[in-house]
């Protein structure tokens, strides 16, 4: 954007609380704070809320949060007793500290927009990942939707590409956080290039298993497409030795050294957020920037 970046000044106290002083006055400006949700993601949204709460403090006129990554993303609902909604809770904090719009990239779930009493704009890495994807030779494509809740994902995703589709259906043993099996195909991928899409890639279990199922079905080629590379160990052990010969993920994240294997190739959504930036400043039209393909994902 050709903007320079004002310094925070984060530092960390002894016991571990941290503190935010900003250099130069914001005085009735509009502030837009960028911090994606990354390991230690309970620091990483502390670290934000004080930069908020810091910015309102100072008497910006209006405050937006943008988190690449949204931390806290996949407990969106109840599924049993006894359980937090903590996306709901991560969205209750944001309004609190002082936050007038909160802008985020490929949510786990759409839903988490109706949490929030403030304007949401929800961007979508679809445009650089297909990008990336017609660079590469993608003769005979099927677009491959991992479970049941990304198929309208893929289904964009082969519209924009003139691909097929194919489903993988999953289940997840029942009380297990990281594990999952893939069971069945539905669509046909025998000698066919597969891309599983997908919105992360945490300890990529559902990516593995069904790349397995799809070369078990008779693909040729398997490659794994999502915008957020959490990566949790043994992500890396598990994608090293898996069937899956490209994996393609956003800079949401970082991912660190160790990391970068020789299958990991990192796109950059930088000027998609600076274009939500320009716009939300602007008070121009973010959905425009997507062709409205961010607003049904």
């Amino acid at each position: 954007m050709g903007v320079e970046l004002l310094e925070a000044h984060l530092r960390e106290f002894a016991n571990g609380e941290m503190h935010c002083r900003y250099a130069s006055s914001m005085r009735g400006t509009d502030v837009f704070i960028i911090q994606t949700h990354s390991r230690n993601v309970n620091d990483s949204l502390m670290e934000q809320l004080i930069m908020i709460d810091a910015a309102k403090r100072a008497s910006a006129k209006h405050i937006t949060a943008i988190c690449p990554y949204y931390g806290y993303s996949r407990q969106d609902r109840k599924s049993a007793g006894r359980e937090p909604i903590t996306a709901k809770l991560v969205a209750d904090m944001l309004q609190r500290a002082g936050a007038d719009r909160v802008v985020s990239v490929d949510l786990h779930s759409g839903q988490i927009q109706g949490f929030f009493d403030i304007p949401f704009d929800h961007l979508t890495a679809l445009p650089v990942l297909e990008a990336e994807l017609r660079r590469l030779d993608g003769d005979g494509l099927v677009v491959v939707a991992p479970d049941a809740g990304r198929v309208k994902v893929a289904e964009r995703y082969g519209q924009h590409l003139g691909a097929d589709l194919a489903v993988v259906h999953k289940r997840r043993p029942r009380g297990s956080v990281n594990e999952v099996e893939a069971l069945q195909v539905v669509g046909e991928v025998e000698g066919r290039r597969c891309v599983i899409v997908d919105d992360m890639i945490d300890t990529a279990g559902t990516i593995c298993a069904a790349a397995e199922l799809l070369v078990d079905r008779g693909a040729r080629e398997v490659w794994a497409m999502a915008t957020h590379p959490v990566l949790s160990d043994p992500a890396m052990q598990r994608l090293e030795k898996s069937v899956i010969s490209k994996v393609v993920v956003t800079n949401t994240l970082p991912i660190s050294d160790e990391k970068m294997i020789s299958k990991v190739r990192v796109v950059s959504v930088a000027k998609l957020i600076a274009d939500a930036i320009e716009a939300v400043f602007q008070d121009t039209s973010v959905s425009e920037i997507f062709g409205g393909d961010n607003l049904a994902l």
